[in-house]
């Protein structure tokens, strides 16, 4: 899951990045309003961590962009100042929460995480597709309720394609899925290939059905027989 923290701040903003990354999230972050739009313009994100007081904007504009840019996100706002009029504006315009300074990074974490699971798996703890279960929380996958080791990129890509399952889903979506900005640094998409090709014999060799549709030239689907 790729998440967005904007704050100008710049060791609450290395500390929320590096706490999440820690709990399996792709973060990515902007420190003025300015890098925020280039990101929001060309990368979509699961989840928006947006302090209301920027260099060069507001919070507050950053959510309308979202928004009109129709980007499936949630988003949080973050504030130094528990202003109940910043708080009703940005739900009001979009915003899903509402986090005042100081916080702790996990209730942070918490409050993501409820966000993504009310947006992507219609507020359910676990996700459930015939023989494969996931618990989102603590990145957990479980075959015909034996448990599968999978590592982070697997796990990820698993949790993409169960999420938008039949859909195609284009190889460049996959790669800034699992990479984010750094998937430009990327010679070809060789890397998918073997990711898949792992996730796939895992998820067979425990018992589950092959689910993986390749699309040539396109990428992938994900569906049931």
């Amino acid at each position: 899951m790729k998440v967005l923290i904007i704050e100008d701040e710049k060791e609450l903003r290395y500390d929320m990045v590096s706490y999440l990354s820690q709990e399996g999230f792709l973060c990515e972050s902007a420190r003025n309003f300015s890098e925020a739009v280039d990101k929001i313009g060309v990368y979509e994100y699961d989840c928006y961590v947006i302090d209301i007081m920027l260099p060069g904007g507001t919070g507050l504009d950053l959510v309308k962009t979202i928004k009109s840019q129709k980007h499936q996100g949630g988003i949080i706002i973050v504030s130094a100042k528990n202003s109940i009029e910043d708080k009703i504006v940005g739900l009001e315009i979009g915003s899903d929460d509402y986090l005042t300074k100081p916080f702790h990074l996990s209730e942070l974490n918490a409050r993501i995480k409820s966000i993504i699971r009310r947006r992507s798996f219609n507020g359910n703890n676990e996700i459930q597709f015939n023989e494969i279960r996931i618990l989102p929380d603590s990145r957990q996958v479980y075959i015909n309720g034996k448990e599968i080791s999978l590592t982070a990129k697997e796990y990820d890509l698993l949790l993409f394609f169960i999420v938008n399952k039949g859909r195609v889903i284009p190889k460049d979506s996959i790669a800034e899925h699992l990479w984010g900005d750094y998937m430009d640094q990327a010679d070809s998409f060789d890397f998918i290939y073997t990711h898949i090709k792992n996730l796939r014999r895992k998820l067979v060799q425990q018992g589950a059905k092959d689910y993986l549709n390749t699309v040539y030239g396109i990428g992938y689907k994900f569906q049931s027989e």
